[in-house]
């Protein structure tokens, strides 16, 4: 079965590609007066049988959170799509988990692409992936990222959910991530621990707080009380962001802005399905379905050479699947989440303290284990443990939507993270846990202990 794929036009959406224009803007202007230099423009031809326009120019943006004893990671990956001559826009976002073929290191999951060979691979990656050529490319370092938000002096976001998280082995020395729903002026440290949290939808709702984050970002960006700031955060970006973006292009996008706003800026994830194997998940994505997506963005549609160069792809990317990786939906899912409006927004009962309690009652409450959306972190250290706790949770009739590996986990106990509403649904699991209050009533997270075997 395949869902219909839906678009949404949300015009408040058109900050983030504000966020992106100004943001380069600010970056380019400090590298023009700085170093004199222009980019080169970057040449734009299609291997897949895919008619390119030079109207339309794709930037890959990729958001790095770089080491000090290593390459460092990609954490974040969209594609922006601007139409120069209608001002239409469009953001894609790429899960991290995306399963492709990168060159030299075989099928592995496309956040891997920067650790092996940094933008340029990565590049090569996503232009394979989508059968286009990326014009150009931003890359953002995320380690750094939230003292751009700190040279704003904070920004605002409304916290569409109660959020909790604990990792006390992360890499920097332990993560708490404790939010409450609503309205709230956040630092940098607060606004990454935003951005960094995981939750039952998995990658899907990370995106959707990621394109939440950035419109926060830009509003603040386009405050009038910004202007006495613009020195310091000329001075952080430039050390934050790279680019191969010439100025005279990045100038001629800002001029696109009234038309974007005009317009709105749709949004959308690349459409597939997410899958597991052992303890490691992936996102399989429609590979069909990704190249019509594309060319409708250009304004084509794909021809009979087009279609077989992508029926040749999908049959050899199906045939490269490994023996065992399980498919944990039956259709394909492309955009999932709720809008910038902050609707749905639900406030858990308990750890909230007195002064802070409401009377406001959830939106929704889950009627039966399948409508909880679970994601499972094997926290044991024990290999395979993480797909035997989706097996399990899947017989009792929960919706796995991933599964994923903690980061230098030896944890005793297993937790199961959830609304105290769904403690019916998790009374009586076949293992020893503990039930947490904290996310949303529709969703769980499951860390997976020693306990668990």
């Amino acid at each position: 079965m395949r869902i219909k794929r839906k678009r949404r036009r949300d015009y408040t959406r058109v900050y983030i590609l504000a966020a992106v224009v100004c943001t380069f803007l600010v970056a380019a202007l400090a590298h023009y007066f700085l170093d004199g230099k222009d980019a080169p423009v970057q040449p734009a031809v299609s291997e897949a049988g895919i008619e390119t326009n030079d109207d339309v120019l794709h930037i890959m943006i990729m958001g790095v959170d770089r080491r000090s004893d290593d390459t460092g990671r990609s954490d974040t990956l969209m594609v922006l799509t601007v139409n120069k001559k209608n001002g239409k826009a469009e953001l894609m976002s790429v899960p991290r988990d995306t399963r492709v073929k990168i060159e030299g290191h075989g099928y592995d999951k496309i956040n891997h692409a920067y650790a092996y060979g940094g933008h340029k691979l990565t590049r090569k990656t996503v232009e394979s992936l989508l059968g286009i050529p990326m014009n150009y490319y931003v890359l953002i370092d995320l380690s750094s990222f939230e003292n751009i938000i700190d040279a704003l002096d904070g920004i605002d976001i409304d916290v569409e959910k109660r959020m909790y998280y604990e990792d006390p082995w992360d890499d920097n020395g332990g993560l708490v991530i404790d939010l409450y729903p609503g309205m709230q002026h956040m630092t940098g440290e607060k606004a990454i621990q935003y951005v960094r949290f995981r939750d039952g939808e998995g990658d899907i709702g990370r995106i959707n707080r990621q394109q939440h984050f950035m419109k926060a970002v830009m509003t603040k960006m386009l405050h009038p009380s910004t202007l006495p700031k613009l020195p310091r955060i000329i001075e952080v970006i430039s050390k934050t962001l790279e680019t191969d973006m010439p100025l005279s292009e990045m100038l001629s996008l800002s001029q696109l802005l009234p038309q974007v706003r005009e317009q709105g800026m749709e949004s959308e994830m690349i459409p597939g399905t997410p899958a597991f194997l052992d303890d490691v998940s992936y996102w399989l994505p429609d590979i069909m379905g990704l190249r019509e997506m594309v060319a409708e963005e250009m304004g084509k549609e794909l021809d009979d050479n087009a279609r077989q160069t992508a029926e040749a792809e999908k049959k050899k990317y199906e045939e490269s699947l490994p023996k065992g990786i399980v498919s944990l939906t039956e259709g394909t899912v492309t955009k999932k989440g709720k809008d910038d409006k902050g609707k749905d927004n639900k406030e858990s009962k308990s750890e909230i303290p007195e002064s802070e309690k409401t009377d406001k009652k959830p939106a929704k409450k889950a009627e039966g284990p399948g409508q909880i959306a679970v994601l499972v972190i094997n926290d044991s250290g024990v290999n395979g443990a993480g797909a035997r706790m989706v097996n399990k949770l899947m017989a009792q009739g929960f919706n796995v939507t991933g599964v994923d590996t903690g980061h230098k986990s030896d944890r005793e106990h297993t937790i199961i993270v959830t609304d105290e509403s769904n403690v019916t649904w998790f009374y009586g699991m076949p293992f020893p846990c503990t039930i947490m209050d904290g996310a949303d009533p529709m969703e769980a997270v499951v860390y997976v202990g020693k306990d668990f075997e």
